[in-house]
């Protein structure tokens, strides 16, 4: 007796530890169809892909994109407004359930959550000051470039260390705008399209987009496990990149179509 209680102790403490064998996981997009709402990490100070209008009313690519997404799924939707560095811990922590915001997708990033397909590209640049004769890599030494943390472009300008670049951070994409606009940064490491938007917040310091960098895929980021989330955003990106959809918010915001190979 005082053995079988000894062992049903040491597995009820196991199963504290770890999941049993027969107990149920518990599945986020169950969750979220029941709860009737769906909370979006997006954030709301990059435009054009997340902004303020002038009625304090969200907007942009991504903002209409999970407005989008939402209204098929017949869901409530509340944003969790974010920093870069701030969208992967929002779904890791149970923040926000989805991450819709300019999320590249990388290796590093697919480690500690998971991606739905791709449903918009990111043109990744350093943009420099238009006065400037920078052609190349060589032309940014002694140069400081301005870089957003926890972006993709800053864990790219910090692994190239062989090119001793001088490298500013910034909490967030709007406070690297204002560097640049207001004199501090002459290059900044971002989006192609937040680069033209420099010029259009400040036309006397144009920028232009100078040395590429790469292009990423943005999709949605997901916690891990959870493949019947991921399953049904690849079903709704799919359709909506097949009927215009999301190709019409792309274009109406970022002045561009998305890559052929990603409308076909």
């Amino acid at each position: 007796m005082i053995r079988r209680m000894i062992l049903a102790a040491a597995v009820a403490t196991a199963c504290l530890a770890a999941p049993c064998a027969g107990t149920a996981h518990a599945d986020q997009l169950d969750d979220i169809l029941k709860a009737g709402r769906i909370r979006i990490a997006t954030d709301l100070a990059i435009p054009p892909s997340g902004m303020m209008d002038a009625a304090m009313k969200p907007t942009g690519s991504d903002v209409e994109t999970a407005e989008l997404l939402a209204k098929d799924w017949g869901l409530q939707l509340e944003f969790v407004q974010t920093t870069g560095a701030a969208r992967i811990p929002n779904v890791q922590t149970g923040k926000a359930d989805i991450i819709i915001s300019t999320l590249s997708v990388t290796p590093e990033r697919a480690k500690v959550i998971d991606f739905s397909r791709p449903y918009a590209a990111l043109q990744s640049v350093v943009g420099c000051l238009a006065s400037l004769d920078i052609k190349g890599w060589d032309d940014l030494k002694g140069r400081t470039i301005g870089v957003s943390r926890g972006t993709t472009q800053d864990t790219t300008l910090t692994n190239m260390k062989d090119r001793a670049l001088t490298i500013a951070r910034y909490d967030d994409d709007a406070t690297m705008v204002t560097a640049a606009i207001s004199g501090q940064a002459d290059c900044v490491a971002t989006s192609a399209t937040i680069v033209h938007q420099i010029g259009v917040k400040e036309p006397s310091r144009p920028f232009e987009p100078r040395v590429p960098i790469t292009t990423f895929d943005l999709a949605v980021g997901v916690r891990k496990g959870e493949p019947k989330l991921v399953e049904k955003l690849n079903a709704w990106i799919g359709e909506n990149l097949k009927n215009g959809k999301l190709n019409a918010i792309y274009k109406k915001f970022h002045g561009s179509e998305l890559p052929e190979n990603m409308r076909s």
